[in-house]
């Protein structure tokens, strides 16, 4: 799996690596190596500028320095802060470079062909002020193509934020493995392409730190996936129920509904007012209509308990009969809500942790403004420090699985594990996207996947049918794409 490491992590697995025999400054001469064999990718003799910093990063910078210029490039160097002050590795790695110190002032950036950024890397605990945030500034304002070392200057590991000041990479040479800031925004948009060097850190360290965080693909949930079988049939696959409001609003229950049961579903059956039957009746044969009118209809529709998994949301209608039709559902279902339905919580998530204790495994799909009202006054969710941070707050407050949507989706299990997507391209940003997304968790829980690996692989599914309809989709799109998307998913699986 490819986890996450955080700046306080990193610490360790550096640490680890030491303690199993690898010299700090072993690691540091790898570090500005991969860099340097960054940069030399750029067409010779391209002029380099390296900016260095006062730390660990700034080292690195000395190392690509004077490997760049063992190599024939014209490297000029700039540190920021006092060279006598440097210790540890990073002073060591300067006492090797051989070539000028330059003041950061006395530099033209207009002079330089590339930029090396090592002022400051994932650790960064404070926000840029004076002359370090004057320097990002101007590196954000050159127009030069800049090559970061672990993070643009400036961007938090942890949480992909900008503390004062950053600059647009367009490629980051990272170390081990990514950092969360590499994946939430405006970090992802700001590191350009990101590599990771191998530095000689063992494995083994993951053990050692046993991170939560991960990367939001099959390897995370691939036991858990549900492959049809010979022995298999559709009852054997799970009846997913979609519960839709009125007629005007169904459609958005009709794309969860589809959505559900390219997923994989065995049955999956539309609830809906008995004015709404004639368009459901229209529009998809394969899904199952049921005239349900009121929460006391819905429950006589699931007196029947093959039914085991219920999405509600898309299309549902908000207020007090939708809250009445959650609490006829949860008790001893597996749900999905989105939408209509999260709106209906608004500040009041400790009723909707009531409905997460009741169900079987509960996946909540909120986007920010959803999110925001639903933990409207809850400084402990909406206060934490990060996407990640929040998402995570909020899974432990509900007892429940969370989907927090957007470019950089978050989803969150409420014993910490968390994974961040990043295949999602931007026009998947359309209406009635995420009602598709909700009834993809839905059809693979009634098929028995487990709620975190569902909404981290339905996630995952929903960009990758994004990417397979291209540009130009519609929401209509995604549950046809899904067919491909499928098919090559089998075959990995197959071949695993």
């Amino acid at each position: 799996m490819h986890a996450l490491l955080d700046p306080n992590e990193m610490a360790r697995a550096d640490k680890f690596a030491v303690e199993m025999g690898t010299p700090s400054m072993t690691l540091m001469d790898r570090a500005g190596t991969a860099v340097a064999d960054a940069v030399a990718r750029y067409p010779y003799p391209t002029r380099i500028l390296v900016l260095c910093g006062p730390g660990n990063n700034g080292g690195d910078g000395f190392v690509a320095a004077r490997v760049l210029a063992q190599r024939g490039f014209k490297v000029r160097l700039a540190l920021l802060g006092d060279r006598d002050k440097l210790t540890g590795d990073a002073r060591r790695a300067a006492e090797r470079w051989r070539g000028a110190v330059e003041e950061p002032a006395a530099v033209d950036l207009d002079e330089a062909g590339v930029i090396v950024d090592a002022l400051f890397g994932a650790g960064l605990a404070r926000d840029l002020d004076g002359a370090a945030r004057a320097l990002v500034e101007r590196m954000a304002q050159s127009g030069k193509p800049i090559v970061a070392v672990d993070l643009p200057s400036g961007l938090d590991g942890a949480t992909g934020k900008v503390r004062g000041a950053a600059a647009q990479a367009v490629e980051t040479v990272t170390f081990f493995r990514r950092k969360p800031g590499h994946l939430l925004e405006p970090g992802r948009s700001l590191c350009g392409r990101v590599r990771v060097a191998d530095i000689g850190i063992p494995d083994e360290a993951l053990d050692a730190i046993r991170p939560q965080t991960f990367v939001d693909m099959p390897a995370l949930w691939r036991d858990a996936f549900p492959v049809p079988t010979a022995g298999g049939h559709k009852y054997s696959r799970g009846h997913a129920v979609v519960v839709s409001g009125p007629a005007w609003t169904s459609g958005a229950a009709r794309l969860s509904a589809r959505g559900a049961l390219r997923a994989g579903a065995g049955l999956v059956t539309i609830a809906l007012p008995r004015e709404a039957l004639p368009l459901q009746a229209a529009s998809y044969a394969a899904i199952m209509p049921r005239p349900v009118d009121g929460a006391g209809e819905l429950a006589e529709l699931l007196a029947d308990r093959r039914l085991n998994t219920v999405v509600l949301g898309p299309g549902l209608g908000s207020g007090a009969e939708a809250r009445c039709k959650i609490d006829v559902a949860a008790p001893g279902r597996r749900l999905v809500l989105d939408a209509d339905a999260l709106t209906s919580y608004e500040g009041v998530p400790w009723a909707l942790a009531a409905v997460a204790a009741s169900s079987a495994g509960l996946i909540v799909t909120p986007h920010e403004g959803e999110f925001a009202r639903m933990f409207h006054g809850d400084g402990d969710v909406l206060g934490a420090p990060s996407k990640l941070a929040r998402t995570r707050a909020a899974a432990r407050r509900l007892g429940a699985v969370v989907v927090l949507k957007g470019a950089d989706t978050v989803i969150a299990h409420p014993d910490g594990r968390a994974a961040i997507a990043e295949n999602a391209p931007p026009y998947l940003a359309t209406a009635g996207a995420g009602d598709v997304l909700a009834g993809i968790a839905g059809g693979l829980l009634a098929q028995g996947m487990p709620p975190f690996e569902a909404a981290c692989a339905a996630v995952w599914l929903h960009g990758e049918a994004a990417r397979e309809a291209g540009p130009g989709l519609i929401a209509d799109d995604l549950p046809e794409a899904l067919r491909g998307v499928y098919s090559r998913l089998y075959a990995a699986l197959e071949k695993a």
